[in-house]
């Protein structure tokens, strides 16, 4: 038996590459694995009792989704990002009939909200998978805080739109006696300080961040950022809106996506806080590091998931007419929506190549 992996899986501390070269190691550990690119073109020919596990590509043709066919696959997994835009993960829909489960790495926020979604029929097929942190990779650099005052935010990615940049923007602007920072690549903010891209591998990269307190996401639709758990694990605190994935999790404060006043109050709160109280979010940030937020359990998990039997039917009705039902929009207002999955998932995996 062999387990192919379609994942990104180059040797790096950063998502989404972490994810398959970890996974890759444990697994290897079970049966012999080949690591696939996850955008790449053509089919896998697989042996009896061969595993497909991985990330199907919103591009039509690309190997995971050209592979799903043959009768020799003894189990068929998808493991990949997960929340409730259909935008980002519409095209699934197509193929998740042909898979035995969804491992979805998501936070609990988008995992309890399935059930009353558009994407309900899939709920039978879902496993929830929180993601991970390696602490060696990502060393606590800070065990002091800045001064009530002069505390300083960074937010860390890009600037896909659901990202909601512009929004962490007007924070910044009604805050402006406050540093706001921005490390990675996309147009200019008014508000933030734009660091560009930073190697937090690096002497420098750690130097740097140990100069923040707070690391700030406000996402709309992300499934669970990994710079939420490397900031934990760093010793900042993480601020984050719960559509970032994260909600009620101790160690991280969550403010709203949409109701700018009450985001200027928390992080108001936040600079004035005695540094006690940050410590204490820091600890508590450790101690879901250790118990949950780590490679074991992930690795655990899939690895149980693979082992299992378990391969629920969905009822079968189209998502698309299910997707109206629930926004009172037209068939045909949702059919030119479906259509814009695949037209927008190509242009920000052709802009991050």
């Amino acid at each position: 038996m062999t387990i192919h992996l379609v994942y990104p899986h180059k040797n790096r501390i950063s998502a989404p590459d972490v994810i398959g070269y970890v996974l890759s190691q444990a697994l290897s550990s079970l049966e012999p694995v080949v690591r696939h690119d996850y955008d790449s073109i053509g089919k896998i020919v697989p042996g009896p009792k061969d595993i497909l596990i991985g990330h199907p590509h919103p591009v039509p043709f690309t190997i995971f989704r050209s592979s799903l066919d043959s009768s020799k696959w003894s189990r068929i997994i998808i493991l990949q990002p997960f929340n409730l835009d259909i935008n980002q993960v519409g095209f699934i829909d197509s193929i998740i009939d042909r898979c035995d489960l969804f491992l979805a790495i998501t936070g609990r926020y988008w995992f309890d909200r399935i059930a009353q979604s558009c994407l309900s029929r899939w709920t039978p097929k879902m496993v929830h998978i929180d993601l991970a942190v390696d602490r060696s990779s990502f060393p606590r650099i800070k065990v002091r805080f800045n001064a009530p005052g002069q505390r300083k935010f960074i937010y860390i990615g890009n600037d896909n739109p659901v990202k909601n940049v512009p929004y962490l923007s007007k924070i910044a602007q009604a805050l402006p006696e406050y540093r706001f920072a921005w490390a990675g690549r996309g147009r200019d903010q008014v508000g933030m300080q734009q660091l560009g891209y930073i190697d937090f591998s690096s002497e420098n990269g750690k130097e740097l961040i140990s100069q923040f307190d707070f690391m700030i996401t406000v996402g709309t639709a992300d499934a669970n950022p990994t710079t939420i758990l490397e900031a934990m694990s760093w010793g900042l605190v993480p601020v984050c809106t719960p559509t970032s994935g994260y909600e009620n999790i101790p160690g991280i404060v969550n403010v709203p996506s949409n109701d700018l006043e009450e985001a200027v109050s928390v992080l108001r709160q936040l600079e004035e806080a005695p540094e006690e109280e940050l410590l204490s979010l820091v600890a508590r940030a450790d101690e879901m590091l250790t118990t949950h937020f780590n490679w074991d359990r992930f690795c655990r998990q899939v690895i149980s998931t693979l082992m299992s039997n378990d391969s629920p039917v969905l009822p079968q009705y189209p998502t698309v007419h299910s997707v109206g039902q629930v926004t009172g929009e037209s068939y045909l207002d949702v059919c030119r929506r479906f259509g814009n999955v695949f037209l927008n998932n190509l242009k920000y995996w052709l802009k991050s190549q």
